[in-house]
């Protein structure tokens, strides 16, 4: 007999799950009791937010280690407790929703006998959820929490992968039962058939001007070579979609960029100019269409060959004229041994090398204002850091100068959320360098953005995480004054900010901290904040007329006059 907290954790270690991220609660203490001799390492944080947050994150990282080979990437773990706990969490699983991320957020609940009086932070979560995650449910016996836990690896994992959320009546984790468990899932063997290869390559080889854009958390590092051997071999060149500069080597002569907020206006246009996209495990939205501009649904004008591994997502936006049903690692697999079209490699040369000749020239910094220049410091950690470095980042104008400026030469080394949410580059980072004790982990961050989730300085300190954070600081909200500017220009509302001194508020929380003023200043910095071997934090002083990496405060002014 086990209590229903030992049995839930059971299951864990018998999925691979190797550590869970919480805020603890008194409404899952069976669970922290399950956890106690368990191995799973708890890592506790401050705020149900950066727990989700770094839950979804390892789920990224996850994805990016065990995907291949018919593989599933274990969905990252998450516990918090009922009402504010819960309500706080669900910023994360909004991020793994829209970033296709396996996650599972376990909440503590009150106990069932109480239900639907109000009781004491009382929450219905299939109502709550059930827009945000892939399948909400509450567990009402203790005997089938193995069947629950069953069914929410398969759903985190298969098909699109994406939250799960499970409430956990605190008499139910309490009580005892008899229950055997239930194996992991089993590893899911190759599914492109050779007819849909000869279809993929029929309609590739018509195609005058080619575009395949790669994308999707189901990704792997076996994925990213053959997607470069698949690229060389057939001359093709290759975009990716917002945030997913990692799926290929990006001095790969194919790599042609990213599709994105901030995106390489000529490559916009080349979208637009193609006369066939091969998508492959991405979804095509408003980011990677410039707010569906560049590609009308109801007539793109190109041939759309779309491979995903849920059928739901086929023709949601954009009708296929190939739609396959598939996982887009196994289909690029097949597609780098297959041979290319006869004659169509030559025919695509000067396509191609126009793509790259294009984010070449994207890649030229464009200079920017004052002591502090960010192109200048996101060109140097691109040519200075390890190769398999990971560099994390949130949302505001200075993740722009990375998404530019930054060539990702490994996949699984970008964590950054394709949902826009600010605060998340922080957690990913403590969350990385929780995963990789050994490799040098990046988060870029603006003032406004650290701010949200800072207060997992902790959280690094006590778990051994050691990420360096390069903070942005022009005091104010970068994107919304920018967007305000171009709408209301002068009439300044609700976007500056009063920061603190974050390299001392560093360290305050044990870590290393100090403030660049000068440019130049900052490879030595950066130096000293790696030799110190704890987390620590570079503030660069930035001067506000330096408003966006593609223009300044005064010029965005004069679009509005």
């Amino acid at each position: 007999m086990r209590h229903g907290g030992q049995i839930l954790v059971d299951q864990l270690k018998l999925q691979g799950v190797a550590r869970v991220f919480s805020v603890p609660g008194e409404s899952f203490l069976a669970v922290l009791d399950g956890l106690h001799d368990s191995g799973i390492r708890n890592i506790v944080c401050r705020q149900e937010g950066g727990a989700a947050m770094m839950a979804e994150a390892d789920g990224k990282m996850n994805a990016a280690d065990m995907n291949a080979g018919g593989g599933r990437g274990l969905p990252g773990i998450c516990f918090v407790t009922r009402g504010p706990g819960a309500t706080n969490a669900s910023a994360g699983v909004h991020v793994a929703r829209q970033d296709s991320t396996p996650m599972i957020l376990f909440i503590g609940q009150i106990d069932r006998g109480h239900r639907d009086r109000e009781a004491f932070q009382e929450v219905d979560y299939r109502a709550m959820f059930g827009p945000l995650a892939k399948w909400v449910a509450e567990i009402d016996s203790t005997a089938r929490i193995p069947e629950y836990l069953s069914r929410a690896f398969h759903i985190a994992t298969s098909g699109r992968p994406g939250p799960v959320v499970l409430s956990l009546p605190e008499d139910m984790l309490t009580a005892l039962a008899d229950v055997p468990d239930i194996a992991a899932p089993a590893p899911v063997p190759a599914s492109v058939s050779s007819a849909e290869l000869a279809a993929v390559t029929e309609m590739l080889a018509k195609a005058e001007r080619p575009l395949v854009i790669a994308g999707g958390t189901a990704w792997s590092t076996q994925a990213a070579a053959d997607l470069a051997r698949f690229a060389t071999a057939w001359g093709v060149p290759v975009a990716v979609p917002f945030r997913r500069q990692g799926h290929i080597d990006n001095r790969d002569a194919h790599y042609a960029g990213d599709l994105g907020i901030g995106m390489n206006p000529r490559l916009g246009a080349r979208l637009q100019a193609a006369d066939c996209i091969l998508v492959l495990g991405a979804r095509i939205g408003d980011s990677l269409t410039r707010g569906y501009e560049l590609m009308d649904p109801a007539a793109p004008g190109k041939t759309i060959v779309h491979v995903y591994p849920d059928a739901s997502e086929l023709g949601r936006v954009y009708r296929p004229d190939l739609g396959i049903i598939a996982p887009a690692t196994d289909m690029v697999a097949a597609l780098a041994a297959a041979p290319a079209p006869e004659g169509a490699p030559a025919r695509w040369a000067d396509w191609t090398t126009a793509a790259r000749l294009d984010y070449d020239r994207w890649q030229q910094p464009r200079e920017t204002p004052g002591a502090v220049k960010m192109e200048a410091v996101v060109g140097w950690l691109s040519a200075n850091l390890p190769e398999d470095a990971i560099l994390t980042n949130g949302a505001g104008n200075y993740a722009a100068f990375l998404h530019r400026y930054f060539r990702f030469k490994q996949h699984g080394t970008q964590l950054a959320p394709t949902s826009g949410s600010m605060g998340y580059g922080f957690p990913a980072a403590v969350a990385a360098g929780v995963r990789y004790p050994g490799r040098t982990v990046v988060c870029m961050a603006g003032d406004g953005c650290f701010q949200m989730t800072l207060n997992e300085m902790s959280t690094a300190v006590q778990h051994g995480s050691a990420p360096i954070v390069v903070v942005a600081n022009n005091g104010q909200y970068g994107t919304i004054r920018m967007h305000q500017e171009r709408h209301y220009p002068e009439r300044v509302s609700g976007t500056v900010l009063a920061n603190p001194d974050f390299a001392a508020l560093a360290r305050a929380y044990g870590g290393h901290g100090e403030v660049v003023e000068r440019g130049e200043d900052f490879p030595e910095a950066f130096a000293r904040a790696r030799a110190s071997g704890t987390l620590a934090v570079i503030e660069l002083r930035m001067d506000p007329e330096a408003l966006s990496a593609g223009a300044t405060l005064t010029e965005i002014r004069a679009e509005k006059r």
